[in-house]
């Protein structure tokens, strides 16, 4: 029991350390991002940390089972490095044994990532989804100050508004001037005017429109002379989202687990493949970094780091295959992403017990001889 503990305080916390180090690194570039975002007035300020904490759990299902791995490699590399295992082994500890109190602090990761996986994400996801779907956090609203001029989009586009109101995200009195290219290349400047305008949600699509009420539209012809002016009711707008921003989101992810179980539509199986993979990979790769910490004083506790990620990495390009696989309707939602783990459970009890296998095979042949 005591050389149980021992292990498991030893993998938690590397896994720990690991762990929270990625999360930082992770967290800080996506920061940085969303904050270009806000600084454009593609998003408002004001909910960035909000979404980022809701994003969390998102970041923390992907991180931790890296960081088991990780951890597991470098506190069993100490281990073996400074002897330890080799005393363990003299001990009576087998690699079973060691496979098994390896498993446990696996098992209790798992459970932490499956309950991210299956609920906490989801739910981080809808509320975040909710704050950014919420009119007084649309595209611009925020930026735009009552009473004053103000640049977006690096200059390309100047807005004013003659009052705001905060709540509703209503702007009255409107005056936008854009500056867009035509097809030969050259720029000319477009100039709309309303009484009102405001951020619309096409919920069933995920997108969102600028919606301006009783205005102008004067837009320049092919030559200085030519104007065409157009008056318009309701005239409305999609606002575009960057792509790979704080809104390039699948909305899937934001849908409880209990809603796709026995769904019909591909997009919703392979989502609920994945969150049961991600708690599911969890003893493998602690089985697969077992199995490649072995190590002495000699060669070092990182001199297998390479090939462990090159594992990883094949892990994961299978499980992502997969899921993409699922979604066009190539793969059967039988198999799901089952076979992606049976290939890298059967590496891992290779790499466990095959170099054993392979020298009591060789010692047999001998004593035949």
């Amino acid at each position: 029991m005591k050389i149980l503990r021992y292990l498991n305080r030893e993998v938690l916390t590397h896994t720990l350390a690991v762990s929270g180090v990625l999360l930082v690194i992770i967290v800080s570039g996506r920061f940085v991002k969303y904050l270009a975002e806000a600084a454009v007035g593609d998003i408002a300020a004001n909910i960035l940390i909000p979404v980022i904490l809701y994003r969390l759990p998102g970041f923390l299902e992907l991180i931790v089972p890296l960081g088991m791995f990780i951890g597991i490699l470098m506190a069993y590399g100490r281990l073996y490095v400074e002897s330890e295992m080799v005393v363990l082994s003299a001990c009576g500890i087998s690699q079973r044994q060691l496979a098994r109190y390896t498993l446990a602090p696996a098992c209790l990761v798992a459970l932490l990532v499956g309950a991210l996986s299956f609920y906490i994400t989801p739910l981080g996801a809808a509320r975040s989804q909710a704050l950014l779907d919420d009119p007084s956090s649309s595209s611009g609203i925020n930026t735009v100050t009552a009473g004053r001029f103000q640049t977006q989009k690096e200059g390309a586009i100047a807005t004013y508004a003659e009052r705001l109101d905060s709540r509703t995200g209503l702007m009255g009195h409107l005056f936008i001037a854009q500056r867009v290219e035509d097809e030969s290349g050259q720029g000319r400047l477009e100039v709309t005017v309303a009484e009102e305008g405001q951020i619309v949600f096409d919920r069933p699509g995920g997108s969102r429109f600028m919606e301006l009420r009783r205005g102008y539209r004067y837009q320049p012809g092919e030559t200085p002379l030519e104007l065409s002016i157009t008056q318009f009711e309701v005239f409305g707008e999609r606002v575009r989202d960057p792509e790979q921003g704080i809104r390039d989101v699948d909305p899937i992810d934001g849908r409880p687990t209990l809603s796709l179980i026995g769904s019909d539509q591909t997009e919703e199986i392979a989502a609920l493949h994945w969150r049961i993979s991600l708690p599911v990979m969890v003893p493998i790769v602690a089985l697969i970094a077992l199995s490649l910490s072995r190590t002495d004083h000699r060669r070092g506790r990182y001199v297998k780091m390479a090939p462990a990620f090159v594992v990883y990495l094949l892990y994961l390009f299978m499980l992502t295959r997969g899921r993409s696989a699922l979604e066009a309707g190539e793969l059967s939602p039988a198999i799901g992403l089952w076979w992606a783990h049976g290939v890298m459970l059967l590496l891992a009890l290779a790499l466990l017990w095959g170099p054993d296998w392979l020298r009591g095979m060789r010692y047999r042949k001998q004593a035949r001889a």
